[in-house]
């Protein structure tokens, strides 16, 4: 635990690394508002810290630069003083243009949300779309694509819209796949995706993939990423960002780590607390939205550990505020 010196020193070492990018010195937080202190004494408290390993110092005559320790305690400090975290001006004028027109259909919404959380906090954002799992099917058809190609379509209640490509014998005719089409929507149309059954007409093959497909669609995901380019100028070494852009890619891995942190009671993973060691020098912030009084999906942004958490957070949260809302009125 931190007397209130130290914690006033961290915390104006953080907030000034944050703006400037470089080690923080001494006589600057001494200048610092609220710091009532010499630059001797604020130097002596900078390494007591440093020793507690709150602070780094990259060279022998340079100022500190926070550690991972040192970004968690500043969150946690800064969440307590603002537990309802507001936007500035500039920032709720267009996060209110943005919910104010239409973006088409429910995947449109998602993939401009990504947009708006790059644009307003210049890192890469995710969105994670609710999952199909406890929404109730709205309609199901079997919609013919080609010769041989048949596509299950899925309209959840939430909005989500599963789509599954089945394989289908090439001699299979229109008339088959409308009737295996309304057999389809008579077995599934008001359940949730959970309580779809097995068909147990095993020779009716068509019938049984499109409901295996459906049931597969339970732990379906879908994941929407805006402004990756915004992460080369974070890292240095070319290997380690293309690490980074490789972990978003996998769908899978990115659910279960927002899902995790979520879970966990967090909003912020720092660093190592992610359990990623290619995100060892990230920060996700986050927040969950919700779509029909039921739980939703996920959005959040990925940036560097050195990232302005405060309007991170404000953004993120202000953004899943919306999001649901906007969902239920497509």
């Amino acid at each position: 635990m931190l007397d209130d010196r130290k914690a006033a020193i961290l915390y104006a070492v953080v907030q000034e690394y944050i703006r400037t990018a470089q080690p923080v010195g001494s006589g600057r937080v001494a200048r610092s508002p609220g710091i009532d202190a010499s630059p001797a004494t604020v130097r002596s408290e900078m390494a007591a810290l440093s020793e507690q390993q709150y602070l780094v110092q990259p060279h022998t005559s340079a100022g500190r630069v926070p550690t991972a320790r040192g970004y968690r305690f500043f969150v946690d400090q800064w969440r307590r003083r603002s537990p309802s975290p507001t936007l500035d001006l500039a920032d709720r004028l267009q996060v209110n243009d943005f919910f104010s027109v239409s973006h088409g259909g429910f995947e449109a919404i998602l993939s401009d949300t990504t947009g708006l959380l790059s644009d307003l906090t210049d890192w890469t954002a995710v969105v994670v779309a609710p999952s199909p799992a406890a929404a109730t099917v709205r309609s199901a058809q079997l919609v013919e694509l080609s010769v041989g190609t048949v596509m299950v379509v899925a309209v959840m209640s939430n909005g989500v819209i599963e789509k599954r490509t089945l394989d289908v014998p090439t001699d299979t005719s229109p008339e088959v796949v409308a009737d295996a089409s309304e057999r389809l929507a008579r077995r599934v149309v008001g359940r949730t995706l959970a309580d779809i059954d097995d068909c147990d007409q095993p020779d009716d093959r068509l019938l049984a993939a499109a409901i295996a497909a459906l049931r597969e669609a339970r732990a379906h995901h879908e994941v929407f990423v805006g402004g990756t380019s915004k992460l080369a100028a974070a890292f240095d070494a070319v290997e380690q960002l293309s690490e980074v852009l490789g972990l978003l890619e996998q769908q899978l891995v990115v659910v279960t780590l927002m899902r995790r942190v979520i879970d966990g009671g967090r909003r912020v993973a720092i660093g190592e607390e992610t359990g990623v060691p290619s995100l060892a020098e990230c920060s996700l912030v986050l927040a969950p939205y919700s779509t029909e009084g039921t739980d939703g999906g996920t959005i959040g942004v990925i940036g560097p550990t050195r990232m302005d958490y405060p309007q991170a957070l404000s953004v993120v949260a202000a953004v899943s505020r919306r999001l649901g809302p906007a969902l239920n009125e497509v």
